[in-house]
């Protein structure tokens, strides 16, 4: 029955093929289930919910792109945009955690509506290539700048802003140690060397005290549905708080993404038809829907896992991978205690963001750095995520100087009608709406 739904000998795999691609690429990834929860505890929200809502919409997501789409990419609450979620959304904008979880929601809905529409390839044919490795460059820097700042790595400085924090805090050489440990495993080639590096992290804070807990496993519990009120509310929301830059944030950064990521896998793979990837819609759906049911129960948006790369190169070629995944991150319901202390402790964590952020730079050499028009509003991007802690900062000054710049230099032909439109929103937004 599984050889001929998920069509296995058409892939040229087995049962067991799929279900050790499935444990390679949930071990790579389950370290979401840790991150996650400790990122959005940030800005206020419970930590059990969150955890409950990331399995939930890992699950969800994850489902649907094996079962109606047939491939082996898991989806999970993304990284970066969680930290965007907390530092910019609630933190810079002063919002409660409810209201911002009900923009992820309305972003969730548009990419729905627009997963289900020629519009969505339009959009993405229309931004420029060099914005969109330029904002995935910014939040890598982005991500990884919290990583350092939470452990205590980099600190705040009376005149130059930052500075390096003290290398003999206990916090600190803990987070080296995480962090030397991780590399050398994935040097190492190890699958699930952010995971194992967590684990291995975790051993030595709680031996010398620094982690605690009172059991490890306790039945999971069902986070409340509609944490920001009801659909309505987050429509009224948005036009009260003025939330327009948040949603087009989540939704444009969760379009580019997904896709790029969908897109890699899917070659990695052999799964694309020349320049043309089957069941596209399917699986654009699969990271929609998973964004808008993540948001319901208070989780930040979701993501294709570049990480399923891992699972491809194991032998993953169908949705059977994507079961087993699911069903994995299934059985991690039971243990909220545990990770619940591990990602009380920044030391145990910060590597991963560290490490995924210097994952993402690898877009930095994609950008066409010898044309200056289109170099520099990417420069600009990915300079001010960082110093801002807005990616919505850095995508609107990256939109509005690009066709600033095209027009000085008489090339407007190369602008798209879609990229001047937003310029105009982003100037809109940055020039009226208080900050």
């Amino acid at each position: 029955m599984l050889t001929k739904f998920f069509k296995l000998r058409e892939n040229q795999t087995s049962v067991k093929t799929e279900i050790i691609a499935g444990v390679t690429t949930f071990l790579t990834m389950v370290y979401i289930v840790v991150v996650n929860p400790g990122i959005l505890s940030e800005a206020g929200a419970p930590f059990d919910a969150v955890f409950m809502a990331t399995i939930i919409a890992t699950i969800v997501g994850t489902l649907w792109m094996g079962l109606f789409a047939n491939y082996p990419i898991a989806i999970a609450p993304g990284m970066g945009l969680n930290a965007y979620f907390a530092y910019s959304v609630v933190g810079g904008m002063e919002i409660s955690y409810e209201v911002a979880f009900g923009a992820v929601f309305i972003s969730g809905i548009l990419f729905v509506i627009l997963s289900l529409t020629p519009f969505r390839k339009k959009l993405i044919e229309a931004i420029p290539s060099n914005l969109k490795h330029g904002i995935t460059a910014g939040i890598g820097l982005f991500i990884a700048f919290i990583g350092l700042r939470l452990t205590g790595l980099v600190v705040s400085h009376p005149v130059n802003l930052v500075a390096l924090g003290d290398l003999h805090s206990p916090t600190v050489l803990l987070t080296l140690f995480g962090l030397a440990v991780t590399l050398i495993l994935m040097a190492l080639n190890v699958h699930g060397a952010l995971f194992f590096g967590m684990v291995g992290t975790g051993v030595v804070a709680y031996f010398t005290g620094h982690l605690s807990f009172e059991k490890v496993v306790a039945l999971p519990s069902m986070p409340d549905a509609f944490i920001f009120g009801s659909p309505i509310t987050a429509i009224t929301d948005m036009f009260q708080y003025g939330l327009y830059a948040a949603v087009f944030s989540f939704l444009l950064v969760t379009i580019f993404d997904t896709t790029g990521t969908m897109i890699g896998v899917a070659e990695q793979a052999g799964l694309m038809k020349g320049k043309t990837m089957p069941r596209a819609r399917q699986a654009l759906l699969a990271d929609s829907v998973a964004t808008s049911v993540g948001a319901v129960f208070g989780t930040s948006p979701t993501s294709a896992y570049i990480e399923s790369s891992s699972g491809v190169a194991a032998g993953g070629r169908t949705g059977l991978t994507n079961m087993v995944v699911a069903f994995l991150f299934l059985i991690a319901m039971f243990f909220a205690p545990l990770v619940g202390a591990i990602s009380g402790l920044a030391a145990i964590t910060a590597p991963t963001l560290i490490i995924v952020g210097s994952f993402m730079l690898s877009s930095l050499a994609k950008i066409d750095w010898n044309t200056f028009d289109e170099a520099f509003p990417a420069f600009l991007i990915i300079l001010t995520m960082p110093l801002t802690s807005s990616i919505a900062t850095g995508i609107a000054l990256g939109f509005i100087s690009y066709p600033l710049l095209k027009v000085v230099r008489g090339k407007w032909r190369e602008v798209h009608p879609l990229v001047m439109l937003f310029a105009v929103l982003f100037f809109i937004q940055l020039a009226f709406v208080p900050h």
